[in-house]
């Protein structure tokens, strides 16, 4: 007797195993932007990535942060966040938490021992070592990709008046992403290498904070994955900048985050929303002013 027909035997529908078998596979709208002329043309197109061969890299939530109006925004999105990432989980994607420079927060419990005693793969070239801010870091590379459209050189809080001052705020992954059994903890390219490799993963999506620093450059983000050779993905409805309106190019925080989404699409990697993950709405600030022109 066929498997199909002893679960259909056993109670399941034939309605139901197929949507089990969909969810095994997730169906992702890509969009990137390419030089035409003088001008970008957008363009879109449907992949489906095997679940089991998919990474989710959350980068960077924190539990705090130095800027006042980042740590706000960081707390509004977990929560939506953490329903994408145990749908995605659900669906057999592999999770990866990577708060940098605090993962000895973790130290011994079974997600950070899966990283640290996974089996060392070598990578295709060789991995970032430059340190910034506590962790290797890939910087702008002017082969690659233009100068950022947004300038943080004032490290971008957006807080009105006097802006705060730069301290390490923060101790562990902010609390409302739940951590479970399965997943991995680490900030660390080598480890993370390591867990890719050990499960045949080949497509990685990137969320989390902040995109015109970490998500970019850290050892686990963007830049190193694309050079790797992994199909990479950003999640563009659960990011953040660090950007302050007051520096070039004089937009709003949430407009300087879309252009740096615009940047990472043309240089590095497409991006999609939640949506096709969860099938819900994407994740919008609720302070962005441009909710009450929709």
């Amino acid at each position: 007797m066929k498997p199909w027909a002893i679960l259909l035997i056993m109670g399941f529908s034939l309605g139901t195993l197929l949507a089990r078998a969909g969810e095994s596979t997730l169906q992702l709208n890509l969009r990137s932007r390419a030089k035409a002329g003088d001008n970008l043309s957008v363009a879109g197109k449907t992949v489906n990535w095997e679940a089991k061969k998919t990474v989710l890299i959350i980068c960077d939530m924190w539990d705090d942060h130095w800027c006042k109006s980042a740590a706000r925004r960081v707390g509004e999105m977990a929560g939506p966040l953490n329903e994408v990432v145990k749908t995605a989980r659900n669906r057999g994607v592999f999770i990866i938490h990577a708060p940098s420079t605090c993962t000895k927060y973790y130290d011994g419990t079974p997600q950070r021992k899966r990283a640290q005693t996974a089996k060392f793969s070598r990578a295709p070239i060789p991995l970032a070592t430059t340190e910034r801010w506590g962790t290797a870091w890939c910087w702008t590379d002017p082969k690659h990709e233009a100068v950022l459209p947004i300038d943080d050189s004032d490290m971008g809080c957006d807080c009105v008046g006097t802006k705060c001052p730069i301290r390490e705020a923060w101790t562990r992954q902010i609390s409302t992403i739940e951590i479970a059994d399965g997943d991995a903890i680490t900030d660390n390219g080598q480890e993370t290498w390591n867990l890719l490799a050990e499960r045949g993963i080949e497509n990685v999506i990137l969320c989390g904070v902040h995109l015109n620093m970490c998500v970019l450059g850290r050892p686990f983000a963007i830049r190193q994955m694309v050079r790797c050779g992994k199909n990479v993905a950003l999640m563009r409805d659960m990011t953040d900048t660090m950007y302050n309106p007051e520096r070039p190019p004089g937009v709003t925080h949430f407009e300087g985050t879309d252009l740096m989404i615009g940047h990472v699409e043309r240089y590095w990697c497409p991006s999609f929303t939640s949506s096709d993950i969860t099938g819900k709405p994407a994740f919008r600030f609720k302070d962005d002013p441009r909710l009450a022109s929709k």
